[in-house]
């Protein structure tokens, strides 16, 4: 049975910086397709990372692209997405989820179509 625990969140100022963690069990991380996606409160779930699971390399939502790295520590079983430059529009709750997609359109990125995921964190981005 997979289990996704994340932590991390919290409070911090625009510009700031956060690093989230997603504890996994039940799967092995080589080459599986998790992500994150986040959910602000009246708004669609948006896909923010993931990994393909053609060569195991991090996908970003142009949203969060050049702010956001997403990694992996395959003896801790743990994913981590360290967040940098954070907006306000950052703000929302963060999931760590399987089973992501990747949608590549004319170098646009896509990210959704999750299937399991955690309890989420929430991370808040406010002066």
């Amino acid at each position: 049975q997979v289990q996704l625990v994340e932590s991390g969140g919290g409070l911090v100022q625009p510009g700031g910086s956060l690093r989230l963690s997603c504890a996994a069990s039940g799967l092995s991380l080589d080459y599986y397709p998790i992500g994150w996606f986040r959910q602000a409160p009246g708004k669609e779930r948006e896909g923010v990372s993931c990994f393909s699971t053609t060569d195991g390399s991090p996908y970003y939502a142009d949203s969060v692209k050049g702010r956001f790295t997403m990694s992996r520590d395959y003896a801790k079983s743990t994913v981590y997405l360290q967040m940098n430059s954070l907006k306000p529009e950052d703000t929302a709750v963060y999931y760590c989820a399987t089973d992501c997609k990747i949608y590549v359109v004319e170098y646009n990125v896509t990210i959704a179509d999750f299937g399991s995921w955690g309890q989420g964190t929430q991370v808040t981005v406010s002066s």
